[in-house]
């Protein structure tokens, strides 16, 4: 009797997963069956991580899961937080959140045809014109 796989297709887009693994300078052929291993195994991995956030929110009685949940969750749990906490955001010192303020120039747009210096050196190396 012959065996029937279930092929089943991951959630997380293949060719994505691929863009990302050849990131890698180190990376040039991707097998497909390590592809899919890397899809699945990626899925999983959130899904835990979504799944402890999910309970810590629920012990602080939250129906959202935010940053400082997840980092609660990743130092519950041992094997992650070894490479996970370096990864993640500093958290915010103060529990209110800042307030972020414009500036002159923000509230007031400069008129019509005029440039802001700032755009000028964002743009990259100026050009010094030669003699």
């Amino acid at each position: 009797m012959a065996e029937e796989e279930e092929t089943t297709r991951p959630e997380f887009p293949i060719t994505r997963v691929k863009k990302i693994m050849k990131v890698d300078k180190d990376i040039n052929k991707i097998n497909s069956e390590a592809l899919h291993l890397v899809t699945y195994s990626s899925e999983l991995f959130l899904r835990f991580l979504a799944e402890k956030s999910s309970v810590v929110a629920a012990e602080k009685k939250r129906k959202t899961v935010n940053l400082d949940h997840l980092r609660i969750a990743v130092k519950r749990h041992q094997p992650t937080s070894d490479f996970l906490l370096d990864s993640l955001p500093l958290p915010v010192p103060s529990a209110h959140p800042v307030r972020v303020t414009k500036t002159v120039s923000e509230r007031n747009p400069p008129p019509v045809g005029t440039r802001r210096i700032d755009a000028f050196f964002s743009k990259g190396k100026a050009k010094v014109d030669s003699p």
